[in-house]
């Protein structure tokens, strides 16, 4: 289609198929799902109406007159029945369905949904978790019976109307189907920004987003079906054959390009400036086809994409007016976040994919070319050199020199035309030999179908199965359409993906002189390249472009650095980012300066001790406040920030100095100066001053194999398990006499495009909303970059422990307290998770359920240490987490200023649980200090007998031990303690028990220290 109105009114047409509301009016709408708000918004749009005189594709000519008097052709109708066909086989199981009638003379029949498989959702409103099978059922929140269905219709329509009216602005004009599709697909799903006739919009509220597409597999939701049927018919209608091709891309480095950092800045800096990279490869994509085209990641409600539909795709201000990346002049802005991974699967029209992907390549590399000018001017500039490139032209040469060729692209495209339809009207009876064929060289079956074509749900589901019901009523299992073959396209997919990975090709390239001093790879730009030939003493000399800005721009370099291109932008990228959200700011009328916060790792580690300072109302000592006064103000942890304004202290402009205070201090390298300080804090605070903090880094186990659906990642559930109760039942009677039925219920459910949404939502959720609210709302610690199942955040010591345990359980949406009753879902600012959901400021949000596991590893350093080092051990901690641990397990390291080093490594449960506990009970002023210390006087490897924990030796002795130590009404803790350390020690094997009991206790002395000083200083 050459008309790209056309295709973007096409996908219009397909987002109104259905309506929204539909799972609250089936069943109890006497007009039909179909005669609601979808007829009456195709109506208002001009959008056709199907006449009873025509009968489905066969009239090649005009389907129906619209209001507006155009008139829309067949075509068009194809394209958006087929894409639900397709997307409906994609996303759902299929059921037996009644035989009404049968037309003899045409072979024709005709079906209907049989009784025992309709599903009145408002009166039994079920969702099912799609990666657990796990139900939450919404009656423990009252119900939706008394939800009045005119009232719902109306509020739907009017939700759309005014969408329309407020995209068009001038309702005499023809629809800009673009901004309709782009405003419908963003807007749709969110009451907020149309008026709500009630306050819990006729009780539909937080239930709007997650509305099932249908009644009978609540697992994914209206918007989901919408949003792929939409892709479909974009994808159809893009096409001059109406052919759709698969797409999987992805760009790299990743690690490598992270890793490579020096502070907290950089590492923000990296994951962040590839997270951006990523949006630029989506882009042409989104430009060309919609946002909905990319399955994966979900792109609604991500800031940068609504940052482009507002400036790019011109979308009103008004609509994002109560989206928080609008409404914030710090980086808590959600546009600092690195929300998108570095891949996407997109479905595309076949005959534009080859060039898309160079559309996608071209995008993403001009802008990072561009964007390294920008910076190279910026260093030039601030050094006092011209800043162009025919004045300094080699800094220029060596930025595009070593940028070419980088980020790298890989990609696979895989047609749905390997599908073949025998009957094409109907888009049934398959020929899948050609996708065999392909698929074969990818799979190790020399003999037969290959991969998703192999399973047994395929061998049921590949033609239609002839039943008989007990009260001989004729039944048929239909065959499906190329939209239930989506999991083997995928499959081959990834596989071509991962080839065309491990066969690309290297470009030598040629670097000369001193290297980068942050990778050691490319050189350093330079003004003048005689400089990159000076002997080993080149740090010390003066005059190149780094010692310069080391001088006159220390937040982009520190003295001794020399950076080369990439390292240079990531330096740079958070000043020129902090200006675009500026600018995107002062689009609607914020002038105010958007503040940037580090949080040193010194403020981190005296966080605890300067919020109970706060809590106490004491006030700083007038000679203390005189020296304090003279420096300036820090960044804050943001709890400890909002208890400093809660709290109105009259001095709290001065105690945001202090961290700024010792910090300077510290940095002046005099001893004297920083033990003045030190014990002037001390004094202050009436005890020695924290030195230590922690950084946590948590990472989703086994996401490749999450996202390919495999069985092993426990988190492929049956095609029974994603039936509603009331048709679980009813399928489950009827395999009772039909054991093709049984084996079909019974089969794991092979991934779909609704599963990838699914993921991506829950991803984006939890790293763009839960994530940000654990860490720096329930904790007072810094979220420094969050990106889907990746969580990178720093936090005082005392709050390392449990905000580990408090995000690895939201990240599945089952944290162990809380429910979903009307009362928790009406606390202020709780976060309330159930079932793999998660309730928080208003939205009920799909996690990753309980099935999905994440690993933490865990750093407890010195605030001096050299970030590097820490960041060095916190991946190894992580890594000792997932392959140690055998995933689901977390790891800390203890780095002792002193010297030496503690490891733990655990499962999450009771290990961590206990490690609390124990913490809770040395850190008691009934406990002595020395509890641990006489424990681990006897606990040596040699000192006890082989049997000594299955004895009951070993109980006693530490029981005895603790008890000791411990005031009266503590001693049955103390006993209760030592039973779980022993239960816990019987788990661990052999002569490994006496070492790792040790290590345990250490570490839990170590944590439950007030400050960690003294020695450690």
């Amino acid at each position: 289609m050459t008309d790209t109105q056309e295709l973007w009114k096409t996908k219009v047409a397909a987002r109104l198929h259905d309506p929204a509301e539909k799972a609250l009016v089936l069943l109890r709408d006497p007009a039909g799902h179909e005669n609601g708000t979808s007829r009456a918004l195709a109506r208002l749009l001009g959008l056709y109406e199907l006449s009873s005189g025509i009968t489905g594709v066969e009239n090649e000519g005009v389907l129906a007159r619209t209001l507006l008097g155009t008139q829309i052709p067949a075509a068009m109708y194809r394209h958006v029945q087929r894409a639900d066909w397709w997307a409906a086989a994609a996303d759902r199981p299929q059921f037996p369905m009644d035989e009404i009638t049968v037309d003899t003379r045409q072979g024709e029949r005709t079906l209907a949904v049989s009784n025992w498989a309709q599903v009145n959702w408002a009166k039994a409103p079920v969702l099912i978790h799609p990666l657990t099978g796990e139900q939450l059922d919404l009656r423990e929140s009252g119900g939706l019976m008394d939800t009045a269905i005119e009232a719902v219709k109306d509020r739907s329509l009017n939700h759309f109307s005014e969408l329309a009216l407020r995209v068009a602005g001038d309702a005499t004009q023809a629809p800009d189907w673009r901004a309709l599709l782009l405003a419908f697909w963003r807007f749709g799903p969110d009451l907020r920004v149309t008026k709500a006739d009630t306050a819990d919009n006729d009780k539909m509220g937080i239930l709007w987003e997650a509305l099932p597409a249908d009644t009978r597999i609540p697992d994914h939701s209206i918007w989901d079906h919408l949003d792929l049927t939409s892709a479909f018919a974009g994808a159809f209608a893009g096409d001059d054959a109406g052919e759709v091709s698969l797409l999987t891309l992805s760009i790299g480095p990743v690690q490598s390009f992270i890793a490579a950092a020096r502070s907290t800045s950089d590492l923000w800096a990296g994951s962040h400036l590839l997270s951006r990279l990523s949006w630029e490869a989506m882009r042409p994509v989104c430009e060309r086809l919609g946002p909905d085209a990319i399955l994966f990641p979900r792109l609604r409600g991500i800031p940068q994409v609504d940052l482009w539909l507002r400036d790019t795709m011109g979308l009103p201000d008004d609509l994002f007016a109560q989206c928080d990346w609008q409404n914030r002049a710090t980086d808590a802005n959600p546009l600092f976040s690195a929300a998108l991974p570095n891949r996407f699967v997109a479905l595309v029209p076949a005959g534009q994919a080859r060039k898309i992907v160079e559309l996608v390549q071209d995008s993403m590399r001009t802008w990072l070319s561009q964007l390294g000018e920008q910076v190279v001017a910026e260093l030039l500039a601030a050094a006092g050199y011209e800043s162009d490139p025919a004045s300094t032209p080699v800094p220029f040469e060596q930025l595009r020199h070593q940028l070419n060729g980088f980020p790298e692209v890989h990609w696979a495209i895989i047609p749905f035309s390997l599908i073949k339809c025998r009957d094409v009207r109907k888009q049934r009876d398959l020929d899948i030999t050609q996708l065999s064929a392909g698929m074969r060289p990818f799979f190790d079956a020399s003999e037969g179908d290959p991969g998703f074509l192999s399973t047994a749900a395929w061998r049921v589901l590949k033609n239609d199965i002839e039943l008989v019901d007990a009260e001989g009523r004729r039944q048929t299992f239909m065959a499906p359409n190329p939209g239930a073959l989506y999991p083997a396209v995928y499959e081959l997919a990834e596989r071509v993906l991962a080839a065309a990975k491990s066969t690309r090709t290297f470009e030598q390239t040629r670097q000369e002189g001193w290297r980068c001093t942050l990778t050691g790879e490319n050189e350093w730009l330079t003004t003048d390249r005689e400089q990159l030939g000076w002997n080993s003493t080149y740090r010390r000399k003066q005059g190149t472009l780094w010692t310069i800005l080391a001088q006159k721009q220390a937040s982009w370099v520190k003295e001794g650095e020399h950076l080369s291109a990439l390292p240079a932008i990531k330096r740079v990228w958070p000043t020129l980012f902090r200006r675009e959200v500026e600018r995107a700011l002062r689009d609607v009328g914020d002038t105010r300066q958007v503040r940037r916060f580090v949080v040193s790792t010194h403020t981190m580690a005296i966080a605890h001790q300067l919020d109970r300072f706060v809590r106490s109302e004491r006030t700083i000592p007038e000679t203390l406040a005189k020296q304090v006064q003279q420096h300036e103000r820090v960044a804050l942890p943001a709890a400890l920030a909002r208890q400093l304004h809660s709290s109105a202290h009259p001095q709290g402009d001065l105690i945001a100095r202090i961290p700024g205070w010792l910090e300077h201090a510290a940095e002046l390298a005099q001893e004297p100066e920083f033990d003045h300080a030190r014990r002037g804090l001390e004094a202050m605070f009436g005890e020695r001053i924290e030195t230590y903090y922690g950084l946590l880094m948590m990472d989703g186990d086994r996401m490749g194999a999450i996202l390919a659906g495999d069985e092993d990642a426990a988190t492929a559930i049956t095609y029974e398990q994603s039936f509603h109760p009331r048709v679980r039942e009813g399928f489950r009677q009827r395999a009772l006499s039909h054991s093709l039925l049984g084996q079909y219920a019974a089969q794991a459910r092979p991934v779909t495009p609704n599963r990838h949404m699914a993921i991506s939502a829950a991803l984006n959720d939890f790293s763009q909303v839960v994530a940000r609210h654990v860490v720096e709302k329930e904790f007072m610690g810094r979220l420094i970059y969050a990106g889907g199942d990746d969580v990178l955040a720093m936090v005082p010591v005392a709050d390392l422990l449990p905000a580990m345990l408090r995000l690895r359980y939201s990240y599945s949406g089952i944290t162990p307290f809380g429910t979903l009753d009307r009362g928790a879902l009406q606390t202020p600012g709780a976060l309330v998770c159930k079932a793999g959901y998660a309730w928080l400021g208003g939205r009920l949000m799909r996690m990753m359920g309980k099935n999905a596991t994440a690993s933490c590893g865990a750093v407890i350093a010195h605030h001096k240490a050299p970030l590097s080092a820490v960041m060095r051990e916190l991946r190894a901690a992580e890594k000792r987490a997932k392959n140690d641990g055998n995933r689901d397990a977390f790891s800390i390291t203890v780095i002792k200023r002193s010297g030496g080093a503690l490891y733990l490594t655990e499962k999450w449960g009771e290990p961590v649980n206990l490690l609390m506990d124990l913490r809770q009970f040395l850190t008691s002023e009934k406990v002595s200090r020395r509890a641990v210390y006489h424990t681990l006087a006897w606990l040596e490897e040699n000192s006890l007998p082989l049997d000594a924990f299955d004895s009951g030796l070993a109980y006693s002795m530490l029981a005895f031990q603790l008890e000791r130590q411990a005031d009266r009404v503590l001693r049955q803790q103390a006993h209760e303690l030592a039973a779980r350390a022993i239960k816990l020690a019987q788990v661990w094997q052999g002569q490994t028990r006496v070492a790792r009991l040790r290590n345990f206790l250490s570490v839990a002395e170590f944590l439950a220290r007030e400050v960690r000083a003294g020695e450690e200083q």
